[in-house]
């Protein structure tokens, strides 16, 4: 795997893994109640989706064999782009339902690596 990749791959690994330390011990309504909270998981969110973006350009079959990573990369597209329409419910519910499977992902290509 190229040295690239695996950078890319780590950066994803240690965002997603920021992501739940923010949020450990929360619930959504202290989420949504926290203005800060929110900038600073959208932001992790953006590293995971430009890193995904970047790894897919080196190494289409690493990305690809992530669940969602297009998606992943949208999901940067839109907290960059569409930064106005953000909801966080959305992200929230991105948090609860995909991080922990990223998470697994991920580190299991950094130990096969």
């Amino acid at each position: 795997m190229p040295r690239k990749a695996l950078k890319y791959i780590f950066d994803i690994k240690a965002a997603a893994e920021k992501i739940q330390r923010f949020v450990v011990g929360k619930a959504e309504v202290d989420y949504m109640g926290d203005e800060l909270l929110q900038s600073a998981v959208e932001r992790q969110f953006e590293i995971i989706g430009e890193a995904m973006s970047k790894l897919h350009k080196i190494d289409a079959g690493i990305a690809e064999s992530i669940d969602d990573y297009r998606k992943m990369i949208a999901f940067r597209n839109v907290l960059i782009h569409g930064y106005a329409t953000i909801d966080p419910l959305i992200v929230w519910g991105v948090i609860e339902s995909n991080l922990e499977n990223l998470i697994e992902q991920v580190t299991a290509i950094l130990e096969g690596s």
